[in-house]
């Protein structure tokens, strides 16, 4: 069982001298990928690649590169490794109530990179270390107790003081200039302050030692006289004109809204299937045949890339039939067409014939309506295992997801008379009520009003 490490903003780095250049930066970067760490949500890895590009823009190294990547870890973390590689975890994301605040964080971490925080830092010698100590939390096999134990606190406890209120007053900085209100990363390090009192308890309850948020406020960060200063420095510059906040209305909720919570689902998996994680499908190719995922398409193509097969959603209208929405979509002549039904799932598939190229269309209804192309320069030969593919399309299932049950964030209303103890005494986690209130910000106390939007998680 995975446990989740309670404690945001841990700054792990890969390295720790000038001695890790751009290709060891990279080379670290590409373990991550091939190790399948990358949560599987393009839109997501847009949305958080272009608040962060957005914050470079405005930082000290504009024309520096800079790569976002959000891991799919419950870890509830975000860091920093030489060379512009920024990470956010998962498990972060749900603490956040909006763009401003994860502008926040991910500003922090730019700012360890703009402040050359890791060659500043210097200690060549525990590189290794570190690399071990980020591999086990990213892993999620260990708590932070744990990873201290095993590795000494000091390879996990950031940059020190002076760094970290250095990055905290970058990322002010940056985020004012980018439109941002500098005052919300006040509001992300009091998340970060209740997590840490939430170890507390729990760190009493099971005799273990609880970990601290970089060892760096040791009260209320709204009571730290020095960050206080820092991003009210940032929220004084002078620009030479207005700049309005990028954040769009209700985008950042979006984002949130089914978002994994704890565990991954990426679990037991077969050969030769993918898997796409927040929309729970999963289809069938063949040996060989590679897949990309990108915020408008799915496509899967043969190791020639002569033949593939592209897939795109639009939002499901229930007063339409898979049938009609195919030949309202395409044109030409239709052959072969057949209903389908597999998995419990309803759909339509003909060959579409124009001006001699054929291609192999299917709609499918699942929690959207799903559009099917498959083309080929070898139509004839390779339209069989077009349709197979098409055949393997199903829902993802609970075993190749997770062991447990899989959960994931949603936004309610709050009902007449609800309390925070009422609503999670029917989530099956342990401390439910604690993590509803560390996920709406009311940690230890108080309770939501009736008519509130809140995170609940289901």
């Amino acid at each position: 069982m995975r446990l989740p490490v309670v404690l945001l903003l841990l700054t792990i780095v890969f390295a720790a001298s000038n001695s890790m250049g751009a290709s060891k930066g990279e080379e670290e970067h590409q373990k991550i990928i091939d190790s399948g760490q990358i949560y599987d949500d393009p839109e997501l890895q847009a949305y958080i690649n272009r608040i962060g590009q957005s914050l470079v823009a405005n930082s000290d190294k504009p024309k520096g590169k800079f790569t976002f990547t959000v891991l799919d870890s419950g870890v509830i973390n975000a860091f920093a490794a030489p060379n512009g590689f920024i990470y956010v975890s998962r498990g972060l994301l749900p603490f956040m109530d909006s763009e401003e605040e994860l502008a926040g964080v991910i500003g922090h971490e730019i700012g360890h990179v703009t402040g050359n925080h890791h060659g500043r830092r210097g200690r060549a010698d525990i590189t290794s270390k570190i690399v071990a100590t980020t591999a086990y939390i990213l892993t999620g096999s260990g708590d932070l107790a744990e990873a201290s134990t095993m590795y000494g606190a000091e390879l996990i406890s950031g940059f020190g003081r002076d760094m970290e209120l250095e990055a905290d007053g970058l990322g002010a900085e940056y985020m004012y200039k980018t439109g941002y209100d500098p005052q919300a990363l006040l509001e992300v390090i009091g998340v970060l302050k209740d997590q840490e009192q939430f170890q507390r308890v729990k760190a009493r309850a099971t005799g273990k030692p609880a970990g601290t948020y970089h060892g760096l406020y040791a009260s209320h960060p709204r009571n730290d006289k020095r960050l206080q200063t820092v991003i009210r420095k940032a929220g004084e510059l002078d620009l030479d004109e207005y700049v309005e906040s990028p954040e769009q209305a209700g985008e950042f909720r979006r984002h949130i809204e089914g978002l994994v919570w704890g565990e991954s689902v990426q679990g037991q998996r077969e050969e030769n299937r993918y898997y796409h994680s927040k929309l729970a499908f999963t289809f069938e190719h063949p040996e060989g045949w590679s897949v990309k995922s990108s915020s408008k398409a799915v496509v899967a193509s043969s190791a020639d890339g002569r033949t593939s097969l592209t897939i795109t959603l639009r939002r499901k209208d229930s007063s339409k039939t898979p049938e009609s929405v195919l030949k309202s979509s395409a044109s030409g002549d239709f052959s072969e067409a057949a209903a389908l039904e597999q998995a419990g799932l309803q759909g339509y598939c003909a060959i579409a014939s124009s001006n001699g190229v054929a291609k192999r269309l299917a709609v499918i209804d699942y929690n959207y309506t799903y559009l099917l192309q498959g083309e080929s320069a070898d139509f004839a030969a390779n339209d069989p295992v077009l349709l197979e593919i098409i055949k393997s399309f199903r829902p993802t299932h609970p075993k190749e997801k997770q062991a447990g049950t899989p959960r994931y964030i949603h936004y309610i209303q709050v009902p007449r008379g609800a309390t925070f103890a009422s609503i999670a005494s029917s989530i099956r986690i342990p401390y439910a009520e604690d993590q509803l209130r560390l996920l709406n910000g009311m940690y230890p106390r108080g309770e939501p009003r009736t008519g509130d939007w809140i995170k609940v998680i289901r």
